[in-house]
């Protein structure tokens, strides 16, 4: 019998649980085709693509007594490398964390001037007298007074965003004067 290495996924994943060691390679590379790219969307370095691919592989190996010849092959193979990337992740991350500098201890560390800054509210209250008399007010109610962006929007009657979009502009127009 003469097998067209071409045939789609299913075809040679039925072939390969019969026991065909060719169709087995080729689904293999196909797989590893259809996945990289899916990897690669996902993760920062390709020596991570190319090691979470081995593990799938792996995977597809160790599952494949699971494969139900009536359903297609793309959606079961999509979901082993899902939960691989999960895994992946999950490990990662977590490997991160456990290496995470803690920013309070760090803070401790830390020369004064570097975490003192000499700018507050008061010292450049002059700067925020200048600003338009709207900005002006919500930038005192905000950080004078503590009030929230939507507790300033309650008091001076405005919408919420509106409020937001009036403080930016009145921060980019002190980072301006105070660069100067």
């Amino acid at each position: 019998m003469v097998i067209d290495r071409n045939d789609n996924f299913e075809m040679l994943m039925r072939q390969a649980l019969a026991g065909d060691q060719h169709a087995y390679a080729a689904l293999l590379q196909k797989t590893t085709r259809l996945l990289r790219p899916f990897l690669a969307k996902r993760l920062s370095f390709s020596s991570d693509v190319d090691d979470l691919m081995q593990e799938i592989l792996i995977s597809i190996h160790k599952a494949r007594h699971t494969y139900d010849g009536n359903r297609p092959y793309k959606p079961w193979a999509y979901a082993i490398a899902t939960f691989r990337l999960q895994d992946f992740l999950r490990t990662h991350y977590a490997d991160q964390l456990r290496h995470a500098v803690d920013f309070d201890e760090l803070e401790e560390t830390l020369p004064e001037y570097v975490t003192e800054s000499e700018m507050s509210y008061e010292s450049i209250s002059g700067e925020v007298q200048k600003l338009p008399e709207k900005q002006a007010t919500i930038l005192q109610l905000m950080h004078r007074d503590g009030y929230t962006a939507k507790e300033v929007s309650e008091k001076m009657g405005m919408n919420e965003s509106a409020v937001k979009v009036a403080a930016h502009r009145a921060y980019k127009e002190l980072r301006k004067k105070l660069e100067r």
